[in-house]
């Protein structure tokens, strides 16, 4: 049925601004997960930094530097959960969502800094090895493997879709890693006596360091240029949404990423005439819910035809 022009359009006020949390995981119980890995990190970091010392290590120095961006980037990470959650208020139309992607990216540049200082001081040592103490690293390193195994397991329980949560699993993640590579290096100097493997094993670290900043900075910037999220393209949206009966035209598709899990599209939609505008929004937020899983829509829809008056445009912002 065709739409009256002169009754004023309606905006529907149900709106559902909860986006669920993945998993079934809380934001509270997030924040007990990532607390509890931070203060096992924090512990050891401490013990690790005076060991690494006397034992004239640098595989355990730079295990020990990267526990400490381990301990800044969940420190870091609970902050921006906190301001996240914070309701969108004044100029804020968003809240403070996008802090956790900042979050995420200061690890990925802490990660990226600190690997090329360890690259170039594991060069210098590969030079010039000094002599290290391989059975005190092997054995820090090995209850350095047990307490990230408990970091590990207790920030896998936490929502890992959120790239700030993601940010500091890879942090912790590396870390371990770097224990396995120091212990071998340091089992191999006890055994051996080649001081240069503790410097091969901080090169190891360094790179699985470099990498996963990498990740961290390119995902984080693909959010910051508002990208389409991974897994949705805008093609296959738009012929989607060309699809719905009565759809003319569409025009100034956007789709992107408010912060992690929170996609967002906005769109232009023109409609046949005789068609109620209001009824073809619906059926395409609903065909974006279930197809797409976005949840945060913004649709204009107007009459096709061109003599019609700018009062038939329906513009409408929905959450579903």
């Amino acid at each position: 049925m065709a739409e009256n022009p002169t009754k004023p359009h309606q905006h529907d006020h149900g709106h559902d601004h909860s986006h669920g949390h993945a998993h079934g995981v809380a934001p509270n119980a997030d924040h007990r997960y990532l607390t509890i890995a931070l203060l096992l990190l924090l512990g050891f970091m401490l013990v690790e930094v005076v060991v690494g010392i006397m034992a004239s290590s640098l595989a355990l120095i730079s295990d020990a530097g990267h526990m400490l961006t381990d301990v800044g980037s969940i420190g870091l990470a609970l902050l921006a959960m906190r301001l996240a959650s914070r309701p969108a208020r004044g100029s804020y139309t968003f809240g403070l969502k996008r802090v956790e992607i900042l979050s995420a990216q200061a690890n990925g540049l802490t990660l990226v800094l600190l690997s090329v200082w360890f690259i170039v001081e594991a060069i210098q040592r590969l030079i010039e090895p000094p002599v290290v103490n391989g059975p005190l690293v092997t054995v820090v390193a090995i209850i350095g493997i047990g307490v990230n195994l408990l970091a590990v397991w207790f920030m896998s329980k936490a929502n890992r879709q959120s790239l700030n949560v993601e940010g500091s699993f890879q942090h912790i993640l590396t870390d371990l890693y770097a224990f396995v590579a120091t212990a071998l290096a340091g089992a191999g100097i006890w055994w051996s006596g080649w001081n240069r493997l503790d410097a091969i094993a901080a090169l190891v670290v360094a790179g699985l360091m470099l990498k996963a900043g990498i990740g961290l900075v390119r995902e984080s910037g693909r959010i910051f240029l508002e990208a389409a999220p991974r897994g949705l393209d805008p093609v296959a949206i738009a012929t989607a949404i060309r699809a719905i009966p009565a759809v003319i035209r569409l025009d100034d598709l956007h789709v992107w990423e408010v912060t992690s899990g929170m996609s967002a599209l906005s769109g232009h939609i023109h409609v046949e005439h005789e068609i109620d505008c209001h009824e073809v929004r619906r059926l395409v937020e609903a065909m974006l819910h279930d197809r797409f899983a976005i949840t945060h829509t913004t649709l204009q829809t107007d009459h096709a035809e061109a003599h019609q008056s700018a009062s038939l445009g329906c513009a409408f912002d929905a959450h579903r």
